[in-house]
């Protein structure tokens, strides 16, 4: 038979004793000898009934082979009932469970947001089954099937919009409360909350594989493990619980004063000192949580509060991912609405941001992209290779063509120049084995990247360097706006990687942010890899140390903003907590401070940790109103200059 209780039957416990603390008080008024016997009695029962789930958890603690603060408490209050001590024994017993009902529950709060997660989960979907309208169990919609989605209702599965038109909430993805339109051939996820319209969306992930229920494992993840300090205090209570229980020993020896030595076992107890890591954790992942960033664990903000030095990917980081045709430029036999086709076919099988654009640029004119294609090779880092229509297409940097034996004529050159210039990036396109032509595709800056860097440095960020594969004009014309300390071009993502590598040898403690594809080696290789996941991909799920669900960079200074209040509240509380413990044992040695009111002040101790720690929960996010107002109006905003709390 276990012997565990659950904490409703602990609280109930708290309480009861609580209130026979009170009966106590009351009996100790009337006349002796009925007023002290049954104060006694009371105080006893009361000691019996609250000591019992401590010495059960004392006992658990010992089958494990560990020394817990339980098993001190355990000893203090029989020694205290053994020597008539009842009212220490009550008082002792009572406060410690009630102690540890405020610790839970505070805990409790610090966890809301998961708690929050866990309750947007969909639970039932219509689906369209042999032409009928059934509604099922969310788990149970089978991938390709077409889920009904209309107004108020929470979208069930990952999968593509196939019919119809809706505003859609994303803020249990993103953290984004403001609606966004969603319409044919758009990405929708689990969880999300159709606020107008109806939409048919047909079903590619279901269950545990939608990027709703990924979230909700990593940040269970997160919150279950342990930070590099909190470990530590675990290693450090193993070795101080045993020590004290022998010191108490050593003391009545000393001292012959059995009291003293109980009140000196419990008062030694490091109850704050444990704690005080793991709530302020649990409490800082909480909030990044909440506001669509997802940090796998503690270790891992402490890692991005130490972060000196930000290495950024340009494309789908500081850029927008979003960029657009700005010309098409023949340069041989093929004319250029040929050429866009031929290239938007073969790009049509890549993910790449700039393939996207020439897709979209290709649809836009009506161009069909459905002529044959076969031997598709997509060269990591240089573009992408395939035969379309019978013809064979080679398209990317010039790098690859030089590779391929294609020559690209000195005019071809100056006009891809002059187009690098303008801040575009050049797509050289090569049919047959001979140049026929450039596309070029320009990307704009994102309007929260200068605000968000300016905070990062205010942070402590001291060096920002961007990495990119893109051309040196556009990616020099970037790093000028934004005011990046160094920059580097034309490089394939193996570069990438050695140059996160250099910087780490250099003794700097690195940050990276990049799309999770192909920044992938870069992510591992960095201190922290933060990934832009508001596509819900895979990589940038397993890669990262830290997933943007934002796609916004201001949520990322955010973040760090909240790594570095969380780790000086682990400072915080454990300099409080050392300092109550010193100071009570050296009040309980020099006989200043008894039993009860060292109890008492060691919870007050505890509570200031946890409410030290909940601080943390009420950091606010990014003013994204603010940066919107200025945008629409035509203005450059102001970075919103948030200084870090004074925590």
């Amino acid at each position: 038979m276990s012997l565990t209780l659950t904490q409703r039957a602990r609280s109930r416990i708290a309480f009861t004793t609580g209130g026979l603390l009170l009966v106590a008080l009351a009996l100790s008024q009337l006349a002796e000898p009925v007023g002290t016997t049954g104060r006694d009695v009371t105080l006893v029962v009361s000691s019996v009934l609250a000591g019992y789930p401590i010495a059960v958890r004392a006992w658990q603690a010992l089958r494990a082979k560990a020394f817990s603060i339980d098993l001190l408490v355990t000893i203090a209050v029989i020694g205290a009932l053994v020597i008539g001590e009842y009212v220490e024994a009550a008082v002792v017993s009572f406060l410690f469970l009630f102690g540890a009902w405020l610790e839970a529950r505070s805990l409790e709060r610090t966890r809301a947001s998961l708690r929050e997660l866990v309750d947007l989960a969909p639970t039932q979907a219509t689906v369209l089954r042999d032409g009928q309208r059934v509604t099922v169990d969310a788990d149970d919609v089978a991938l390709g099937e077409t889920v009904l989605v209309t107004n108020g209702e929470r979208i069930a599965v990952d999968g593509t919009v196939s019919n119809g038109t809706a505003s859609v909430t994303e803020a249990s993805i993103t953290g984004e409360p403001v609606p966004v339109t969603k319409q044919y051939g758009d990405r929708v996820f689990a969880g999300t909350i159709a606020e107008s319209g109806y939409l048919e969306v047909v079903a590619d992930r279901v269950g545990d594989e939608t990027t709703f229920a990924r979230i909700i494992e990593l940040v269970e993840e997160a919150q279950e493990s342990r930070t590099r300090r909190q470990r530590f205090l675990e290693r450090f209570a193993q070795i101080y619980t045993p020590a004290i229980v022998i010191l108490a020993v050593i003391v009545y020896a000393w001292t012959r004063d059995l009291g003293l030595a109980l009140t000196f076992l419990v008062i030694a107890c490091p109850g704050a000192l444990v704690i005080s890591v793991p709530v302020a954790a649990v409490a800082g992942l909480g909030n990044v949580a909440r506001h669509g960033v997802l940090v796998k664990g503690g270790e891992v903000l402490e890692d991005l509060a130490a972060a000196d030095t930000l290495v950024l990917d340009k494309t789908g980081t500081l850029t927008v991912g979003r960029p657009v045709v700005t010309a098409v430029q023949s340069v041989g036999a093929v004319p250029e609405g040929e050429l866009l086709e031929l290239v938007g076919t073969l790009e049509s099988t890549s993910e790449h941001h700039l393939a996207r654009a020439i897709v979209s640029q290709a649809q836009h004119f009506g161009m069909p992209l459905t002529s044959s294609l076969t031997d598709v090779e997509v060269v990591t880092g240089l573009g992408i290779a395939g035969r379309v229509g019978g013809r064979d297409v080679l398209v990317g940097r010039r790098a690859l063509l030089a590779e391929r034996g294609v020559a690209v004529p000195d005019d071809a050159v100056l006009g891809a120049t002059a187009h690098e210039q303008r801040g575009a990036t050049v797509v050289h396109v090569a049919v047959d084995g001979r140049l026929a032509g450039l596309v070029a595709v320009a990307d704009e800056v994102r309007e929260e990247a200068a605000g968000a860097l300016t905070r990062l440095r205010e942070s402590g960020i001291r060096h920002v360097v961007m990495l990119t594969g893109d051309n040196a004009h556009t990616a020099r014309l970037v790093g000028d706006r934004l005011g990046l300390d160094e920059v580097r071009a034309g490089l394939l993502p193996e570069d990438k990687a050695r140059i996160v590598e250099e910087l780490r040898a250099q003794g700097r403690r690195v940050a990276m942010i990049g799309d999770g594809v192909n920044d992938a080696p870069t992510l591992a290789t960095a201190d922290v890899g933060i990934a832009m996941g508001g596509s819900g991909t895979d990589v940038s799920m397993e890669t990262a140390d830290v997933v943007l669900m934002t796609d916004r960079l201001d949520q990322f200074a955010h973040a760090r903003r909240v790594a570095r209040a969380t780790v000086r509240v682990m400072k915080q509380n454990t300099a409080l907590a050392l300092a109550t413990v010193g100071l009570l044992v050296a009040g309980v040695l020099l006989q200043y401070v008894q039993l009860a009111g060292g109890m008492l002040v060691h919870e007050i101790s505890v509570l200031l940790v946890i409410l030290n720690a909940l601080r943390l929960v009420r950091l606010r996010g990014p003013r994204r109103e603010v940066l919107g107002a200025a945008s629409t109006a035509g203005v450059e905003p102001e970075p919103a200059r948030q200084k870090e709390p004074a925590l």
